[in-house]
């Protein structure tokens, strides 16, 4: 009987990848549970027998954890509670069906191999694979661990000749980080938003967020914006000397030997020694040979750094372009600590691939022609080899710039790598005036080396005249020069980098996350130069974190808790004991903070404008009847004075205002619209909401965030009942059009989930209602309608009519569809009762409404 071997890999294209590395002829492909899977099958052999292989992949993490549901309600959980609390594991994608799909593919299999990424995170999700496989074979012993770099076909048949097994340890150390960071970040996140954002209303942060390494991250940052404020300039003084003569092509400018003094009057003092000499003595001319060193091989943090300073690429972009050359099949896989070439590696091979590239392929016929120079030493991390090109390539091939950019400078660094480095000779001359002492300093190029292929390293030439001992040199003016100091620059993302690799902080491959959460969370500014400027909000928060417990923020904290969970990658320590070491003193020191967070409030107090005094006066408060704030700094929403109370509103691309003054028969808080604007495929988008309702919905059934199309009340005009029509025709929306009753005379109907948009009739109608009679055939409800006199496109020019939007064909022909802009919201449009237009407990016929709406 012919064995069945499943192989998973991490992402669809690597197991595209391995199908055409491992298959001897041609291969099937099918879908299969999950809509971002292929299966790809092909008859071959395992272990020196016959098989059938079947590759496959999920999408990253399988699964994620996070805290039970009844410790996500932000307003009743206490977040000291968190730190003991249980985790549990969820899907990462429910809707990508993983699970289901690894499950139905291991049945009937012998063995399972693994093609994970080689890291931690790939090992992590190997047991994650596992959990879902293993149940499903005869043999829990038949599960092997594929060792690969590249995506080249030699590459990846000699991993699957040489299996081994997954790594539990690495897993683990995966576990207890995530644990870690979830249970602290989320603890100090929610107290620190909730209490910040209810007493400022210009911290323009959707989240005041703490991460145990973002935090270090932000503090490298803030540390530098202090040096920058406390420094104070110094005023120096130079001794400027100019020579001319006939031996001389150009003026000659001298360098002082005493280099910057900070007193004028010495300055003057030496100045006044030599006003009375004419002529500079040369004293010594010396030569010797110098040499700029070749770089060595490259690994993920000097990638990111060098994408920055010479591409003006973020690091979050620079591992997103890298990721896509290494899936298809440019360079080797670039997460990777080491910085040395593994003796097995084939560097004459990785150079042959270069020679017949239109750019560089000269000099890599040279190397190969000359003798390869020995790279540098390095650090073997025992993880991956360093980043390497794996073949040739030129813009030509890649579908953007930055992916050619990239590719072009890790090519040519490889190259440089293996090259000699630049040799020039230096020539150095003396001279005196007096008794003070002048020089100045030449090079000439004698050997480019490296400087050939990678232009950011090449040097020019500095011109010397000839001259000799004993020679004089006429003085054309001599001065006294005066300059301040200058304080260090901001970080550079380069620098950040450096600084975070050599504390410990994050690992190779979430570095560049870390940067870009710090960006986004507006705590730092990028700005010319790669430059990051932490925020007011930043600065205030690295400042108050100090003033309660320096530890926060000190890199030391979160380094050591790194190290630990390299102790358990390597079996020298526990999950357990480590996940329970670290949450215990980060528990202390929340509580800590809670009980001292007006240390910091302080801080927030002189920078930022509390809510009372902060936004516009918008709709009135339901409970008080007075006039509410509209906050439109992130987060936005509304801030009634007089309650103390804050009512979030919808964040992304909306703007607010009042709604006619109209209000909610629940709570009787005033309405208000929310509006999207217009896109050059679709109309505006808006709709109406309560303040309450959207923050406590009003009924069992209902879903947070709720708008008035979503909302259960039976007869309120605004409410689904009133204003729902028909189904949205999307196949993945469960949502409901809902007619707009604003929109007049541009009439539209817009689906209340997702951004699908019906314009009906062409501004020849001047009223349009919602009525309760539902269509017999379909369920929809039919809409009133009354046309402008002379512009009825009914036959016969009926200028009213009452009928169904979706199977009247007269009604039908006159819509349109187009996608407006709406940011992703939550909360379903279904409802109780509301199954796309159903009516509250009617029944459907069935038609599948969609169907009507396929020319659209």
């Amino acid at each position: 009987m012919v064995q069945q071997v499943l192989m998973v890999a991490e992402k669809p294209s690597i197991a595209e990848a391995l199908a055409k590395s491992l298959c001897k002829g041609k291969y099937n492909s099918r879908r299969g549970a999950s809509p971002v899977s292929q299966v790809h099958e092909f008859n071959g052999d395992f272990q020196g027998s016959p098989a059938w292989i079947k590759i496959t992949s999920v999408a990253g993490h399988v699964y994620t954890i996070d805290f039970p549901p009844e410790l996500n309600n932000w307003d009743r959980v206490d977040p000291a509670k968190l730190f003991e609390s249980k985790t549990i594991q969820k899907e990462a994608n429910p809707k990508q069906r993983m699970p289901q799909h690894l499950r139905s593919e291991s049945k009937g299999c012998n063995h399972l191999v693994l093609w994970l990424d080689c890291d931690r995170e790939g090992e992590n999700i190997c047991f994650e694979v596992m959990q879902n496989v293993v149940p499903q074979l005869p043999d829990r012993k038949n599960v092997w661990r594929a060792k690969f770099s590249s995506l080249v076909a030699k590459d990846l048949q000699h991993a699957y000749h040489n299996l081994g097994y997954p790594n539990k340890n690495e897993a683990l150390s995966v576990d207890a980080r995530q644990e870690i960071d979830l249970k602290t970040g989320v603890a100090f996140t929610r107290f620190q938003t909730r209490y910040f954002q209810g007493k400022y209303g210009d911290l323009d942060s959707s989240l005041v967020s703490y991460g145990p390494c973002q935090t270090p991250t932000l503090w490298f940052c803030v540390r530098r914006h202090n040096d920058i404020q406390t420094f104070q300039p110094e005023t120096y003084y130079t001794m400027d000397v100019k020579l001319e003569g006939s031996q001389l092509a150009s003026p000659l400018w001298l360098e002082w030997a005493r280099g910057q003094l900070f007193d004028l009057q010495a300055a003057t003092t030496f100045k006044s020694m030599i006003d009375s000499h004419q002529w500079a003595t040369v004293t010594d001319v010396s030569e010797k040979e110098e040499r700029r060193s070749r770089p060595g091989a490259m690994n993920t943090v000097l990638m990111l750094k060098l994408a920055s300073q010479q591409l003006g690429m973020g690091p979050q972009q620079a591992m997103q372009v890298a990721e896509r050359l290494y899936l298809s099949g440019y360079i080797t896989y670039p997460r990777t600590e080491t910085t040395k070439y593994p003796p097995a590696f084939d560097l004459r091979e990785a150079v042959s691939f270069q020679t017949r590239n239109p750019y560089w392929g000269e000099f890599a016929t040279e190397l190969l022609t000359t003798g390869l120079n020995r790279p540098k030493e390095g650090y073997d991390a025992g993880d991956h080899p360093p980043i390497t090109p794996v073949r040739s390539a030129t813009e030509g091939d890649f579908g953007s710039s930055d992916s050619w950019r990239l590719f072009d400078m890790l090519t040519r660094h490889f190259l440089a790598t293996l090259s000699h480095d630049c040799k020039f000779t230096r020539t150095k001359v003396h001279f005196t005036i007096g008794d003070e002492k002048f020089s100045v300093s030449g090079r000439r190029m004698k050997s480019p080396g490296f400087t050939r292929v990678q232009y950011t390293g090449e040097m020019q030439d500095i011109y010397v005249p000839p001259l000799r001992v004993g020679e004089k040199l006429q003085i054309a003016s001599k001065s006294i020069s005066s300059a301040k100091t200058k304080p260090p620059p901001y970080l550079s993302e380069s620098d950040l980098l450096g600084l975070m690799e050599k504390n410990g902080i994050g690992t190779d491959a979430s570095m560049a996350t870390h940067i870009n959460n710090i960006c986004e969370r507006n705590y730092v500014s990028l700005t010319d130069g790669r430059r990051l400027v932490p925020t007011k909000l930043g600065i205030a928060l690295v400042h108050g974190y100090q003033a309660i417990d320096n530890e926060l923020v000190i890199p030391r904290v979160r380094a050591n808790i790194e190290s630990e969970c390299t102790l358990i990658a390597n079996g020298k320590a526990r999950k357990d004991e480590v996940t329970a070491h670290a949450l215990t003193i980060f528990q202390q020191k929340f509580m800590y903070f809670v009980a001292h967070v007006d240390l910091m409030d302080h801080l927030f107090e002189s920078t930022f404008t509390s809510l009372a005094a902060t936004g516009k006066l918008m709709s009135r408060c339901g409970k008080c009847r007075t006039y509410m704030n509209l906050i439109d700094k992130k987060p936005v929403r509304l801030f009634c004075r007089h309650c103390d109370e804050t009512y979030a509103l919808p964040q992304t691309g909306s703007s607010v205002k009042l709604y006619k003054e109209l209000t909610c028969p629940l709570d009787n808080f005033q309405l208000v619209m929310i509006s999207y604007p217009a896109t050059a495929g679709g109309g505006r988008k808006q709709y109406p909401l309560c303040p309450m309702c959207y923050n406590d919905p009003p009924f069992p059934e209902s879903k947070p965030k709720s708008s008035c199309w979503e909302c259960l009340h039976p007869t309120c005009r605004h409410a689904l009942a009133s204003v729902g029509v028909c189904g949205c025709p999307q196949d993945a929306c469960s949502g409901t059009l809902c007619l707009d009753a604003e929109s007049k005379p541009k009439w539209k109907l817009d689906c209340n989930i997702c951004n699908y948009q019906l314009r009906l009739f062409q501004d020849k109608a001047h009223r349009i209602s919602v009525t309760k009679d539902k269509c017999e055939s379909c369920g929809s409800k039919l809409l009133s309608i009354e046309f402008n006199k002379g512009k009825s496109p009914l036959p016969d020019a009926v200028e009213s009519i009452t009928g169904c939007l979706v199977c009247d064909e007269a009604l039908n022909s006159q819509v349109e569809s187009s996608f407006a802009r709406l940011s992703k919201r939550h909360g379903g449009g279904k409802g109780k009762g509301g199954r796309r237009g159903k009516g509250r407990g009617g029944k459907r016929a069935n038609v599948d409404v969609r169907m009507t709406f396929d020319g659209f």
